[in-house]
C-alpha cells in the first residue's frame, strides 16, 4: 500500500512537471527559420545577431545605413555565403580545433587591449553570448582556410608577370585607394537581365551625380559587391593588384571622381577613386635572414582528413627518426608537386616567404635538424633545415612582396568567381520576409 502511494506520488509529481514545463515552452517565442541553405537552416535569431552587430558597427552613423529591409537582405545573404562555405569546408576535410580558435579569441583580446574576462563582458553588454561568438570565429577561420587552400594549384604568378610589374611600378610609383559599387548579372545573363542591371546602375550613378547621396552611403545601400556593408571600400591597390583594363583609366582619374558603368566578368561596376599615393620601391637598409630547407607535406583535402594526415605524417616522421634519409623520403610521400622531385627542396627563401607558421618553424631549427610534424594551411608538414645565410634586403624582398600582390589580386578575382558559382548551384530557400531579395526588375531610385 506505501509502495503503491509512493508511485501515485512520483506519477503526480512527473505530470505536474511536464505540465509545468509544457507551460514554460508555451512561453518561449519559436525561433523560426530564416532561410534554407541547402541541408542547414539559418534562424532567425541569428540574423537578428548578425543585424544587431552591423549596426554596432555603425553606431553614430546609422544614417549611411540602407533601410531597414534592405540591411537585412544584404546581411542574410552573407550568412548564405559563409554557410556555404562553411559546408565546402567540411567536405573538403578543412578543419579548425579548439586550440585554434581560443589562439585566435586570444588574439582579438590583445589587439583590442582586453583581458578575456573584459572580452566576454563587452560581449555581454552587446547581447551576444561567448560560445556564439566562439561559433563566428569558427566559421571566419574555416573560410578563411577554405579560401586559402582554394589557392593551392590554381594561383600561379609567374616571374615575367613579377618583372612587368615592377617596371610599372619604377615608370609609375602609384598606388589607388578605391570604391565599388556592383550590379551583379548572373553567369549566362539574358539580355534582359543585362538591361536591368545597367538600368539599376545607371540609376545609382544619377543618384550619386545629383548629389541626393554619396558613394559610401549607395554603396552599402545598392551594391551587391561582398564590400557592401563597407561602404565599397576595396582599400589601396597598386597595379599589380588591379586588373590590366582599368589601369590606364585611373591614370586619367582625378581624386573623387566616379566612372562607370563599367561591364565586367561580374555585373556592371562604378569605381571611385578615393586617394592616391607614392609607392616607389624602398629598398631596405639592413639584413634579411634567409633559410635552405627540404619538407614533406601531406595535404589534407576530400580524400584525405585531417586525422589521416596527421597519422600519415607521424609514421614518416618515425621513419626518419629511426634513420631513414629525409630527401628519399620526400621523393616518395611529399604531396608537394612543386619540389617533391627535388626531394622537397625549397631553395632559399625568407622567414615569411611561406607564411609566419612555416617560417617560425624553420627559424627555431639548427642547421641540420628535422623538425616535429606540425599544421599549416596546405597540410601537415615535416622540415628539415639545411642552412642559413644573411643577405642584403631589397630587391629579393620586393619581389617577394610584388609576387605575394599579384597573387592576391588573381584569387579575389578567382574565389569572387567560384563564390558565384557556389551560390547558383546551391538550394537556398529565403523564408523571412524582410530577408526576400528586392524585384530583379527594380532599378535604383532615379534611374
Amino acid at each position: 500500500m506505501k509502495t503503491s502511494a509512493r508511485l501515485a506520488g512520483c506519477l503526480l509529481g512527473a505530470l505536474l512537471s511536464v505540465a509545468g514545463l509544457a507551460a514554460a515552452q508555451q512561453l518561449q517565442p519559436v525561433d523560426r527559420i530564416a532561410a534554407v541553405v541547402d541541408e542547414d537552416v539559418i534562424l532567425e535569431s541569428e540574423l537578428d545577431r548578425a543585424v544587431r552587430n552591423i549596426r554596432a558597427q555603425y553606431a553614430g552613423r546609422e544614417n549611411q545605413l540602407p533601410p531597414a529591409e534592405v540591411l537585412r537582405r544584404q546581411v542574410l545573404e552573407r550568412l548564405v555565403l559563409t554557410r556555404l562555405q562553411v559546408a565546402r569546408a567540411a567536405q573538403a576535410g578543412v578543419q579548425v580545433t579548439d586550440q585554434d580558435v581560443d589562439a585566435a579569441i586570444g588574439r582579438i583580446a590583445e589587439g583590442n587591449q582586453l583581458s578575456l574576462d573584459q572580452l566576454r563582458q563587452q560581449l555581454a553588454q552587446t547581447g551576444q553570448g561567448f560560445d556564439d561568438f566562439r561559433n563566428s570565429i569558427r566559421e571566419e577561420l574555416l573560410v578563411q582556410r577554405l579560401r586559402q587552400s582554394f589557392a593551392q594549384g590554381r594561383i600561379n604568378v609567374s616571374e615575367a608577370e613579377v618583372d612587368a610589374a615592377l617596371a610599372a611600378q619604377a615608370g609609375g610609383g602609384q598606388q589607388y585607394h578605391l570604391a565599388n559599387i556592383l550590379v551583379e548579372l548572373p553567369d549566362g545573363a539574358t539580355p534582359e537581365q543585362i538591361a536591368t542591371g545597367q538600368q539599376k546602375i545607371e540609376g545609382i550613378k544619377a543618384l550619386l551625380e545629383k548629389g541626393e547621396m554619396d558613394f559610401a552611403a549607395a554603396a552599402v545601400r545598392y551594391s551587391d559587391a561582398p564590400n557592401a556593408l563597407e561602404g565599397g571600400d576595396l582599400g589601396w591597390r597598386g597595379v599589380d593588384e588591379i586588373p590590366p583594363a582599368f589601369v590606364t583609366m585611373l591614370g586619367e582619374m582625378q581624386v573623387g571622381q566616379v566612372v562607370g558603368p563599367i561591364r565586367g566578368s561580374s555585373g556592371f561596376q562604378l569605381i571611385r577613386l578615393l586617394e592616391t599615393r607614392d609607392a616607389a620601391a624602398q629598398a631596405g637598409a639592413g639584413t634579411v635572414t634567409e633559410f635552405q630547407a627540404r619538407h614533406i607535406l601531406v595535404r589534407i583535402d576530400e580524400d584525405t582528413s585531417e586525422s589521416q594526415a596527421r597519422a600519415r605524417v607521424d609514421e614518416i616522421a618515425a621513419r626518419i627518426a629511426g634513420g631513414a634519409d629525409f630527401e628519399a623520403q620526400a621523393r616518395e610521400h611529399s604531396e608537394d608537386e612543386n619540389n617533391r622531385q627535388q626531394g622537397g627542396d625549397l631553395g632559399w627563401f625568407a622567414a615569411d616567404a611561406f607564411g609566419p607558421a612555416f617560417g617560425a618553424q624553420v627559424a627555431a631549427l639548427a642547421d641540420g635538424q628535422v623538425s616535429a610534424p606540425f599544421r599549416s594551411d596546405a597540410g601537415w608538414h615535416i622540415v628539415q633545415r639545411t642552412g642559413s645565410r644573411e643577405r642584403s634586403g631589397g630587391d629579393e624582398s620586393l619581389r617577394t612582396q610584388m609576387r605575394e600582390a599579384i597573387g592576391r589580386r588573381k584569387l579575389e578575382e578567382e574565389y569572387n568567381r567560384f563564390l558565384r558559382e557556389m551560390r547558383g548551384e546551391a538550394f537556398v530557400e529565403i523564408r523571412t520576409a524582410t530577408g526576400a531579395p528586392e524585384p530583379a526588375a527594380t532599378p535604383a531610385p532615379g534611374g
